[in-house]
């Protein structure tokens, strides 16, 4: 069900959905972790972010001396251009401010700031945060926007689901560093993957489902959500343990693997992992692993070859099946007409019948 509301969401283009506090702290703690002058005398950029019911913004501003920062943005889309629409109505935080314009309410996005005590307390944190209007709705694709990614040195946020490949772009193109959160299935697309395996960019420290916040109250649940970035931690290089081909036969708790042989691929040169734990240890050639293996990729210990993929890519693939052979394992699988896209994964043989495995990655052991 989580997976679905993922993927309805996108579809429908809801990408209104707050990341809860916990789940900030936890992520971003994990780099403090590994280096806790991560964020200090940095700019933090947070587009794509309502300041107002922004958690990212809430952690970052009550951590703005603890983390050294030298500056907090947050900027938000303007109500009026948003595809999804929701019962809204300005926060009295707006309206009885001295900034509030009823106009602009409605068709421009705003923009928060943290620089220093403004409020002269002695200390600087989120009661010093100071907004104004965008002169723009904030899309993050428009020129004011790209004008703060350009002279911000982090940013951070959860991008619309809908954009995520555009969003992703968007920050390479400027060069800059980022922990973004996305569907674990962006690692497949075609502007991403490149980029992993050139360790261009890798997962953050937490995945799996995660409950976001409505802005309509309550909780929506999505499964298989993680966090990309370039940032270092200390989790991605920290190698696997894992057991022998031989124990892996002999002991493991997966039915798939224990008291069977690895199988190969009929279109690649490379083994059927499917299972992270099931990997063997003593292995050197490719091995086919799933994709969500990246959430505990250990550069050190693996290399990453390429992708199961249709396009051949990466020239791994060892045959082209042609469509008449698609619709004959079609049929026999089957029992009717219909054509199976052997070409676009791994393919195994079993009982003399064509099957199609799940997304793989392929990997060899660093040599």
């Amino acid at each position: 069900m989580a997976n679905k509301n993922l993927s309805r969401a996108k579809n429908a283009k809801n990408d209104e959905f707050y990341t809860q506090f916990a789940d900030i702290e936890k992520e971003l703690n994990a780099y403090l972790d590994y280096d806790a002058d991560t964020f200090r005398g940095k700019t933090v950029l947070l587009p794509c972010d309502d300041p107002e019911w922004s958690n990212f913004t809430r952690f970052f501003a009550q951590k703005f001396e603890i983390l050294g920062l030298k500056k907090l943005i947050s900027t938000s889309f303007a109500i009026k251009s948003k595809t999804y629409k929701t019962k809204w109505q300005p926060t009295p935080f707006e309206t009885e401010n001295p900034n509030y314009n009823a106009d602009k309410s409605k068709t421009h996005g705003k923009i928060f700031t943290l620089i220093h005590d403004s409020n002269r307390n002695g200390k600087i944190d989120i009661e010093d945060l100071r907004w104004n209007y965008l002169e723009g709705n904030g899309d993050f694709r428009s020129d004011e926007i790209k004008r703060l990614r350009d002279g911000a040195d982090i940013i951070v946020t959860n991008p619309p689901f809908s954009l995520f490949r555009e969003f992703l772009a968007w920050i390479v193109e400027a060069d800059k560093q980022f922990v973004i959160i996305g569907n674990m299935n962006a690692i497949t697309y075609k502007e991403v993957f490149p980029l992993i395996k050139e360790n261009k960019i890798w997962l953050g420290v937490s995945s799996g489902a995660k409950e976001y916040l409505k802005p309509d109250g309550g909780f929506q649940k999505m499964g298989n959500t993680c966090w990309f970035t370039n940032l270092e931690h200390g989790r991605r290089h920290r190698p696997l343990q894992l057991m022998t081909m031989a124990e892996n036969i002999k002991f493991s708790k997966h039915k798939e693997i224990r008291g069977k042989e690895y199988q190969k691929y009929d279109n690649y040169d490379a083994i059927e992992v499917p299972f992270t734990d099931a990997i063997p240890s003593d292995y050197e050639g490719v091995m086919g692993v799933p994709i969500s293996f990246l959430d505990k990729y250990c550069p050190e210990q693996f290399e990453i070859m390429g992708m199961c993929e249709n396009e051949d890519l990466y020239q791994l693939k060892t045959k082209i099946y042609e469509s008449a052979e698609c619709k004959q394992a079609y049929f026999d699988k089957f029992g009717k007409k219909g054509t199976y896209d052997l070409n676009a994964s791994g393919v195994l043989i079993k009982n003399d019948l064509y099957e199609k495995v799940f997304q793989r990655i392929l990997i060899r052991k660093k040599q």
